[in-house]
Formats: C-alpha cells, structure tokens, sequence
C-alpha cells in the first residue's frame, strides 16, 4: 500500500472505488436520488403538507439553549472556574513555544538515554570477551547452573531436579510484576538443544562471568530492563533470572538463535536471489522439503535486505511476474506475498540452471551498479535436487575473479549424486553448501549462511549498534505488550521478535510497550561465539517528550530509517478480535506516510528519513470518538534526528492556542494545602516524578511522591519542577470548585433534580477533580474518568476527549457526547450524556487554553428539559397550538456530527440521523448544511473476500472420490498428530502464520469511511423534500451555545423510497474506472464498470519509498577461511516430520 495512498480530494480514474461488483446499484441508486432531489420544487403534494412555524421552532431552540447553559453553569461551576483563572491573570504568563529548540531538547535527552543502554552492553562484551580468552574448553566439564525452566521443580521424593535448584523469585513492579531474581540471571535452552552438551556446559560456565556485569549496569541505569546473552550454541542466559514456563505440549520453543534481533545483530544488508529448481524430479517430498527451506530463508530477512525469487526448469520466470527484473525490499508485505506464491508452485520440465544463473548475476549487477538495493552483501540461493549441468561459465563469467556474489547452495533430498557439483560451486564463490533431507534439517542448515555473512565482521572486531525495527511483546490471552527491539550484533534468526516476550510466558503483561535491543557481538578466533543485548522500552524512550509541553492536540512521534512508526498516537498495533487483543501482522511496519496520510507529497517522510532538521505545515483532519467525528486543525510540525541511531524524532503543535503554554505561580505552603483534597487526581501516565527506579519509590502515588519532593522528605526524588509547579498552580486555582460542588450537592432535595450524575474539571497540568451528585451506584456511566475509559482520560498519547472538543468549541460554548454504560463500547440504548466547555485565559493580547470544565447527566435528565422547552410558544401563537410531542411532527435534537440526541423513540438515540431519516440527511447534505468529509484508515483490519464455489459440481468419479476420502484421512490424521506432537517448534515461522491466517478471517487493508460535519456558519435553515407523491417539510435551528442542532420535520409523508445515509467503513479496493464503448453504442448510452487494474497493483509492489541505508557494512574480509563451506549432511528426523511433507502433498491433490 505504500506509495500509492488515495487522494481524498481526487475523482480521477485509478483511485480506490470500494464495492467495485456493485457499481450498477450505486449508481441507480445517485440517479434515484437526484431525481428526488431535483423534482423537489415542481412536485405538487396530493395530500395537505404539515406546516412547521419556524419562529415556534427558533423559540424551543432558544429555551432548550438557555434552559441547558443555567443547567451546565450551574452544576459545574463553570463561571466561577473561569473568574479564578481570570483573577489569577496578572500573575499568569504565556510562552510562545518555541518548536525546533523543544523537538532539538527531546532529541538530545533521547540520545543520551540511548547512549547509556549502548554503554551498559559495550560493558557485558568486554566481560564475556576477557572470560572467553580465559576459558579453555573442557570436554568433560561437570557444572551445575540455573536452568530457566527447571528452577524449583521437585521430584516426586521432594527433592530438587537436576540443574534445578531453589531460586528464589519476587514480583518487580519494574518488570510488569513478573516474579524475578535481580541478583542473578538464569539461563534458557530450547527442548531440542541438550542441556549437558559439552558446547553448553562450557558457555555457561564462561558467561557466568556475566552475573556482576548484570547486576552493576542494572545497579547504575535503574531504567534498564532485560538485559541478556544469547549463545551460537543455542542457549539464553537472562537478566534478571526468571522461571520460564514451557507450552501446554512441554515444549520450549524459544530458540534466541532465531530471533529478528540475533540475525541483524549478526549480518549487514544484503540483496539476495533465490533459484529453486522446478524440474520433474523435485516433486513430492522434494518439492516440499524446497518450498519449507525458501520460507525459511524469507524469514530471515528484514526490511534492510533486498530480494526476488526465481523459479526454473526449461525456462526462467519470476516466481511474482511484477518483479520481473528488480530487487524489492524484504518488508513484512513483500515477503508475506512470496510466500504465498511459493506454495503455489508446480513442477515440470527438465532444469536448466545456467539461464537462472545468468538472470540472478545480472539482477544484482544492474541494481550495484545502479546504487539500488542494500549495496553491501549480495548472494545466490540455489535450491535444487542437485542435477545441475552448464554452471562453470557463468561463474567464471559473472563471478570472477573477485567472487563478489556469494553463491549458497541446498541440495534436496537425501540423493548425494550431484552433491560434489554443488560443494564445488559454494566453495568457490565463497558460500556454503548444506543438504537437507527432512523438513527438520531445513531451520538449521539455512541458518549457515548467517554464519558465513557475519565472518567479516567478527574479523574486523567491529562492535556495530544495531536497533531493530518494532516488534511485539504479546502473552496469548488477556495481557499484551508491544515492544521495540535493539540488539548488539547476532547470528541466526527467522522472526523480527525479541526474547522478552517468551521469557515472560510465566507471567502476565498488562501495558503497551515497545522495545529496541541494541546489540553487540560476541566473537573468537573468526567465530561468532553469540550476541549481548538488551531491551529498552519506548515508553521510557517517550517519556522524555512530556505531554503537557505538547499542548491540547500536539504529540511526538519516531520513526525508522525506512519510514516505519515506531511511536505515534495513531499507531493501532493491535486489533480485538472476540474478546482477545492480537497484534494485527503487519504492526511494526506501519508506514509514516500511513499516518500522517494527508502529506500527500511525502514532504515530512522524505526529511525525516534523510535524517534532517527543520518543520513543516499541514492542515490536517484528525479523527475522535473512533472516528465518528473529526477536528479541523493546522498542524506544525518539527523534526530531528536522534544521533547515532536510525531513528528520527516528529514533534506536533496544533496552530494557535496549542503552539502557547500557561505558566503560573504560587507558594509551596499554598500549592501543598490544595493538592491534598480527596477529588483531586493526576494524570497516572504522565511523569510528575519518578518513581519506578528506586523500589522505595515504587510505592508512592505521583501526588505522594510532588509531596516529598516539596517538603524535602525525600531528597533522592527526580520530579519534573515546571510541571509540579504547574499542577500546584492549578490546585489552588481550582480548589474553591471542591466547596463549590460540596455545597451544590447538599442543597439538592427534589428528586427532579437528580439528574446529574457528576461535575469534572481537567487542567492542562493533567489534573483531575470530579463530584458526586449522586451516590456511586447510581452513577450513569460508571466507567467515565476511569481507566478503563481511555476516551475519557489524561494519558500519554492525549488529553480527554471532552477537553480536546470543548477547546475548538466558541468560546463559552458547550459541546455534548454520549455515553453508554458499559462504557464507549458498550451496546443497547446510551445512558449519559457530558456536556463540556474550555477555559481561557488572556495575556497580553495571547490567548490560551487552561482548563475544561463539565457535568455527566442522565439521558432521561436531557431529555426531559427537551421536552419542557417544546412546550412553549410565542406570543403571535397565542395558544401553543404545535408540540414535539404532536403525532404529526417529528423532533431530534443532534450533535455536529449528525448522532442523535434525543428522538421521540429511545432506541434511535446515539445513531447516526441518516440510519434514521435518510431523506432530511441527503437533503442536507445537498444543501450544504453538513458536508460529508471522507477519512482514511490504512490500518485497517478487513475480513477476507468470500469464496464462492460454483453449485453445479461435476459427477464424481470413482478415483476422485477415493481421493477425496484419502485427503480427509490423511488431514484428520495430521491434525491429531499435531495435537501432542512438538513438531509446532521445529516447523517454521511461516507456515505458523500461514496456519494462523487459516483461523483469523481478518487481514490487514486500507478503508475508507465517511465523517459528516455541520457547516458553522448556516444556524438556521427550512426546506421541502419530495418524496414521490407528497412532500416532507422540515426546519433545523442551531442550539444556542452548543454544538446542537434542533430538527422537526413531517413524519406523516412516506420518503422511504431515500436509501439511508451511513457511515460505513469500505475497503479501499485500487481499481480502474472504465467506460464500456462497446454498450453505449449498442444500447445508446455508457455502461459504468470496474476491471481490476493490474498495473497499479503491480506498480505499488514494486514502488520503493526513500529510506535511508544502515551506516555500516561488511561484506568480505580477506582473511576470512573459504574453505569452510559445509559439507555435512542434515540430521535424521523422526516419524512425524518425515510424513508431514507427505501428508501436506496429498492434501494439495
């Protein structure tokens, strides 16, 4: 999807039009509607049209306003908070933020965070480097240590297990309240890897070295968290120690040799051909056993290495035709793509391995030379059953003498005939021959061509920082974290996962975060002996953009060298599906550009991943409320980059009063009196003070902890002093509204009255104070200025939703939301409603936002005082001869964006009007009363297209039917064989995600969705629809002092022939608009349909956004031993493993 973003403001053919196969419909349905519409002012109604007194109706909506604002005023105590915040202006001052100095301030503190992480790991790889320099290897070492899943574990006699002593765990709140051991690290080794080898004996007694190492760098930087070693041999030492808890099967899958963060760690860049051979003779297991080893390659790459994949027998083609001739980058979507092409493949014909040859020589030629691609590592994958004829002089051609493509070769199945042929073309192009027998060889023996890439860098003793892209840190079930991985140098990996989350397994996580392992090699002799590393959370990275210097709408952003979302409020990297949060596939590899979508020119991606300095300009629209409604905002943006990292950093300030902060001024005596009333909270995501580092602060609430900073209590403390000046600020400011909202509820004695729930106000200080008119349990929404309400609440990524609406409303305006009572996903009818308005302040001509103040009400409350008010008339009236309660008229009472309000039927509040009257809402629409705003979602989760099977099934014969019945034998016997079987561990990541998207019938997509929004400037309009045969009247009058309208209208005319207007969400579909000339000039007229446009599809595969290169590189060495090129063959596999190639070739019969 990248690169080919649709154009909200564009018709023209080629952009996205959804419901392509019902074009026909759509458009009977626009000429229906339009004649309706245009037939509106010369239809004469057959029967007697309503007549609806508009002065009658300005008059309710004048009484329904005034009744509502000394209600609101009234119960919230709004004019008394703005007298206080106006008194306090002489000593009040506002500063014009200054964005380039603030985003350049945030930078500089992120780098050194970054920087101390990176010298905490430089100081784990002097340690293990001294201790392999004095360890001399024993072969029959005899050491007992802490194995990560037997500690604690007892025999049947109540003794300890071997290699399972007592450890003693305690709960950290530092790291999400696992149960941990800080003093020492325990050590992980996956089932199949022999926890006795002479190899894991001796690197666990060597990296014992690391213990102090551990518990200093976590004793000096507090902020650290996991912090670890993962082994070439195959096992995880971790930091802190932990219990690790295999799968429901016994089996522990995690293997640190094939994490994202390992691979990168042990490798450049590099642009890789793959040749799988299509012949006759790689059929069945062959075939399988192939197409097992191309997945698992693809599941090494990044979004820094560059691939294609080229299939050949009698001929050469590109396994994605689209391809043909390039290199695309390896992303998530490109490598999800050639796998699924992969498993299409069929053989045929004889293979003719010199044309596939010559094709891949030449595709990295012209992309070298051309400055495409990675240009570091480059290299051959060829995969055949090893009947190769013709290759010598393309090699000699190509490829010498300088042997700059490394050519790896993987000889398929256990024949060895032709395995001398394939040795020799691995050793003499400086790669590595390997053969695989089983699916179980396959994981192993392609990991060697990591080994052989990472030589020239153990050679040079270069220790790169290397920072991996995001990744996700996810328990299966009700806990989830994301994380952002870095890491110090590795070898071999097959997934962009860090070892946090399967360290984790015994325990639960209940936040969001992302990670980013820096890692460092470890290395002897030539030979990468493992990797160093540790995680560092990008909530902590963020908390150094503090939000309350943002503003109401601003925020900060990071993004990767190739553009990618690292942090951003936007970013949704989960998805619900049931009752469960999943990470969506495509998390952590989220476009800026998906994002900030309306920079259609890229102008802000482009700078950033240039690494660049400086600021731009965007109006923006910004989707609220899960987008049914939408801010128009001018954004200014400010970027940098962050030093010796890949990463940039995006600041955003909302034009005008967001671009100014509020400083006040008040005594600590003062300031400490009023912070201590039992209504007042603080934001719990925001950083007053910090008190996760220190265990003795840990207990302390962010209010405890302002209180003994300012009294001296506690001199250790770290608080931010212009925010805690702030908030004392704004609690002596604000703390009369507690005596205020105290006497109002005691004076409260007519039952009639009870109808608001609560009084709350926010201050930009990310202070809270809310008041109970009413016991608890009869609050409506219970869940309201609670977390599990995010809408509703201060945290890291926003302001609440009432504060950031009320600060765009006029000023003393109200602006009115619904609420349900199992909060903002709740279903059935709402049961609240909060009205909400801004508190400005003046200084020198400058004005800024201070505060928000609002009241939650009973539906039932709001709607009561509705219907008073319609009771009334004016004077010319006499009598009050009409009444919304009148059969023959029908009232809604509507916010800005179209939901209703109030209705005569309870069970149309909180739906869009134009689900209920979808006539008034098209005639509105067209007479530019509300306007229809479109809104892109490019992280979308859609439902996969239906597959329809045509009905007329051919006669069965006798032979398909015994096929039939054999698939279904076979597959059932497989799915029972994989209920106990470890066999899920050894297979690979691919077909895991593969079998995973079987199951979920969502997928990643772009939508489109509709927004509709009341134009401002017409208060007051009437009109007449037509609706065949009669005609409908109808009035609409703005609510004074709110963001409500009033609409009566005729119920007694029939428009239903008006399809209803609604705010659904589409697929974005990128299809080409065509016009069929062979129909208009058979029928007269154009027939409207829409073909499929290839080349756009292609055209955004093989689009390359800009990105910026890793800095480092290391392709060769010449000192390196190419004659250690492999030889040896794959290892035996068990039963099951041989009958799964089988059973997956029967099933595709």
């Amino acid at each position: 999807m990248l690169g080919f973003l649709p154009n909200p403001g564009s018709t023209s053919t080629g952009i996205p039009c959804h419901q392509q196969l019902r074009a026909r419909a759509c458009l009977q349905k626009t000429v229906v509607i339009l004649w309706l519409l245009l037939s509106s002012t010369s239809l004469t109604p057959t029967w007697g049209q309503t007549k609806i007194p508009l002065e009658t109706v300005k008059l309710w909506a004048d009484t329904f306003g005034s009744d509502l604002y000394n209600t609101i005023t009234k119960y919230s105590g709004s004019l008394l908070l703005q007298k206080k915040y106006k008194d306090a202006e002489p000593s009040l001052k506002i500063k014009e933020v200054d964005g380039l100095e603030l985003v350049r301030k945030f930078s500089a503190d992120m780098e050194n965070m970054l920087r101390r992480k990176v010298e905490a790991v430089k100081s784990l790889v002097e340690a293990a480097e001294e201790a392999d320099l004095n360890h001399e290897f024993n072969a029959s070492l005899v050491f007992d240590y802490y194995n990560s899943v037997l500690i604690n574990e007892k025999d049947e006699k109540g003794n300890f297990v071997e290699l399972g002593a007592e450890f003693i765990l305690e709960s950290n709140a530092h790291f999400s309240n696992l149960r941990v051991n800080t003093s020492i690290s325990s050590v992980q080794l996956p089932t199949n890897v022999y926890n006795k080898d002479p190899d894991i004996l001796n690197g666990v007694y060597m990296s014992e070295a690391l213990n102090p190492v551990f518990v200093e760098n976590f004793q000096r930087d507090p902020t650290l968290t996991w912090q670890y070693f993962g082994s070439s041999t195959g096992f995880f030492r971790i930091y802190p120690g932990i219990k690790w808890t295999p799968d429901k099967n016994g089996v522990v899958a995690f293997d640190c040799r094939d994490r994202g963060w390992y691979i990168q760690a042990a490798t450049s860049p590099k642009d890789i051909v793959i040749l799988v051979d299509m012949s006759g003779s790689m059929k069945g297991l062959r075939m399988a056993i192939a197409k097992h080893t191309i997945t698992t390659i693809l599941d090494t790459l990044g979004e820094n290495d560059f691939i294609n994949i080229i299939a050949y027998n009698d001929y050469v083609h590109y396994i994605e035709p689209c391809f043909k001739g390039i290199l695309v980058q390896a992303d998530r979507d490109n490598r999800e793509h050639l796998k699924q092409l992969v498993h299409e493949l069929v053989v045929k014909g004889v293979g003719v391995v010199d044309q596939a040859l010559t094709e891949a020589f030449q595709i990295l030629k012209q992309f070298q030379e051309a400055g495409r691609g990675s240009l570091c590592n480059q290299a051959i994958m060829l995969i055949t059953d090893g009947a190769v004829e013709d290759y010598k002089p393309v090699l000699e051609k190509y490829n010498l003498p300088d042997r700059k493509v490394r050519v790896f070769t993987y000889l398929i199945g256990r024949e060895v005939t032709f395995a001398d042929r394939l040795k020799w073309i691995a050793c003499n192009n400086q790669g590595y021959y390997t053969q695989i027998s089983t699916l179980a060889d396959a994981q192993e023996n392609v990991m060697e061509y990591l080994h052989v890439l990472s030589r020239p860098m153990v050679i040079h003793h270069d220790h790169d920082v290397i920072w991996t892209e995001a990744y996700m840190d996810s328990k299966v079930g009700l806990s989830v974290a994301v994380e952002l991985g870095g890491s110090f140098l590795g070898q071999r990996s097959k997934k962009n996962e860090t070892v946090s989350r399967h360290s984790l397994r015994g325990g639960s996580r209940d936040q969001n975060t992302f990670m980013g392992p820096l890692l460092l090699t470890w290395r002897s002799h030539g030979i990468l002996l493992g990797v160093v590393g540790s995680d560092v959370t990008l909530r902590e990275l963020m908390k150094l953009a503090p939000r309350y210097k943002l503003g109401v709408h601003g925020y900060a952003f990071l993004n990767t060298n190739n553009g990618y979302i690292l942090s951003h409020p936007d970013l949704r990297p989960l998805y619900r599906e049931g009752k469960t949060l999943k990470p969506k596939p495509n998390y952590n590899s989220v476009d800026l550009s998906e994002v900030e979508w309306e920079d259609q020119a890229e102008v802000l991606r482009t700078a950033m991943i240039n690494g660049e300095t400086g600021s731009f300009s965007m109006d923006v629209k910004v989707p609220l409320d899960k987008g049914k409604r939408v801010l128009f905002l001018t954004n200014d943006y400010f970027f940098t980059d962050i030093s010796d990292t890949p990463f940039s950093l995006g600041m955003v300030l909302s034009r005008g009063h967001g671009e100014r902060i509020l400083l006040g001024n008040t005594s600590v005596e003062e300031g400490l009196h009023d912070l201590l009333h039992p209504d007042l909270t603080l934001a719990s995501d925001w950083i007053y003070c910090i008190t996760d580092t220190d265990p003795d602060h840990r207990k302390l609430s962010q209010v405890e902890a302002i209180i003994h900073f300012l009294t001296g209590e506690d001199p250790d403390l770290e608080c931010d002093e212009e925010l805690v000046r702030e908030v004392l600020f704004d609690a002596v400011v604000t703390a009369p509204m507690e005596a205020y909202w105290t006497a109002l509820a005691l004076n409260i004695s007519d039952e009639s009255e009870q109808g608001v729930d609560m009084a709350f106000l926010g201050t930009r200080a990310g202070l809270l104070r809310s008041s109970l008119f009413v016991g608890s349990e009869k609050v409506s929404d219970r869940k309201f200025l609670t977390p599990e309400d995010e809408a509703s609440v201060f945290t890291m990524d926003h302001f609440p939703l009432w504060y950031r609406q009320a600060s765009e409303q006029p000023a003393g305006g109200f602006v009115f939301n619904l609420h349900w009572a199992d909060g903002p996903d709740g279903a059935g009818e709402p049961v609240a409603v909060t009205a909400s308005t801004a508190v400005a302040v003046t200084v020198e001509e400058k004005s800024a936002i201070a505060a928000a103040v609002g009241i939650q009400m009973k539906v039932e409350f709001l709607q009561r005082q509705f219907w008073a008010a319609t009771q009334q008339c004016s004077a010319s009236d006499g009598q009050c001869p009409r009444s919304c309660e009148d059969g023959d008229l029908d009232c809604f009472v509507i916010d800005n964006n179209g939901f209703v309000l109030i209705s005569e039927r309870s069970w149309e509040t909180g739906r869009f009007l134009g689900e209920v009257d979808g006539a008034l809402v098209t005639q509105l629409l067209s007479m530019g009363v509300f306007s229809r705003v479109t809104m892109y979602d490019y992280q979308a989760m859609c439902k996969a297209p239906d597959q329809h099977h045509s009905s007329a099934q051919p006669l069965v014969s006798p032979i398909s039917a015994f096929l039939t019945v054999t698939r279904w034998l076979v597959k059932e016997l497989l799915l029972s064989l994989l209920e106990w079987s470890a066999w899920g561990s050894w297979h690979d990541r691919g077909a895991e995600a593969h079998k995973h998207k079987k199951q979920d019938p969502l997928h990643p997509c772009d939508t489109e969705y509709p927004v509709f929004v009341h134009q401002t400037a017409i208060q007051e309009t009437n009109g007449v629809i037509a609706c065949g045969a009669c005609q409908k009247m109808f009035v609409m009058q703005q609510i004074p002092g709110s963001n409500l309208l009033l609409l009566v209208t005729d119920p007694t005319c029939d428009c239903s022939a008006f399809p209803p207007v609604l705010q659904e969400v589409a697929e974005v579909r990128y299809i080409l608009t065509v016009l069929g000339s062979r129909e208009a000039a058979d029928t007269g007229r154009g027939l409207l349909f829409s073909v499929h446009n290839a080349s756009v599809k292609c055209d955004r595969m093989r689009s390359q956004k800009p990105r910026r290169r890793p800095d480092s590189c290391h392709a060769f060495h010449p000192e390196e031993n190419a004659q250690d090129c492999g030889g040896a063959s794959g290892t035996s596999a068990s039963l099951l493993l041989l009958l799964l190639p089988l059973g997956t070739f029967m099933l595709r019969l």
